[in-house]
């Protein structure tokens, strides 16, 4: 009789990203939500104020510069979430969300409420609002990021 051995050769065959790039991801799947936010609830914002950042003009430009800062900041969310005190609540979804949340609160009140109005003033754009801007909508959008960037960040890391 034949002696018989079998060998277990199993292989993990999942993707695994980098922190940066499910950063990018979810920086990416936020700005979405929050960019057609502002697109039915803040027209004047995608369309003027965030174009005007750079000289630019118009829906296109708007959305491409906000697509771009959500990306950009969907990487430091990652930098924030994989360091220390923090690295434990982003591995799932819920406590990543409420980490979301909180990052996306900050980015409101640092980037929306004072440093996009003193930056809209200082290009000469003539609908500059003044400092600080504590924009409820803003706030409700910025929320909107931080949660699917919260979400979004441990599913893909």
């Amino acid at each position: 009789m034949a002696q018989e051995t079998s060998t277990d050769r199993r292989t993990d065959t999942r993707t695994r990203l980098e922190t940066w790039q499910a950063g990018v991801l979810g920086g990416i799947a936020g700005g979405f939500v929050m960019g057609i936010m502002l697109t039915m609830q803040m027209t004047p914002v995608i369309e003027n104020a965030i174009p005007a950042l750079w000289g630019l003009s118009g829906g296109l430009a708007g959305w491409v510069i906000h697509m771009s800062n959500s990306a950009v900041l969907g990487v430091v969310f990652a930098a924030i979430a994989s360091a220390g005190a923090f690295r434990e609540y982003a591995d799932s979804p819920g406590t990543s969300a409420a980490l979301g949340i909180a990052y996306g609160v900050v980015l409101w009140v640092l980037l929306a409420a004072i440093v996009m109005p003193i930056w809209l003033d200082a290009v000469g754009f003539g609908m500059a609002p003044a400092v600080p801007n504590f924009n409820p909508m803003s706030l409700v959008g910025h929320v909107a990021y931080g949660v699917v960037l919260g979400v979004v960040y441990p599913l893909l890391r």
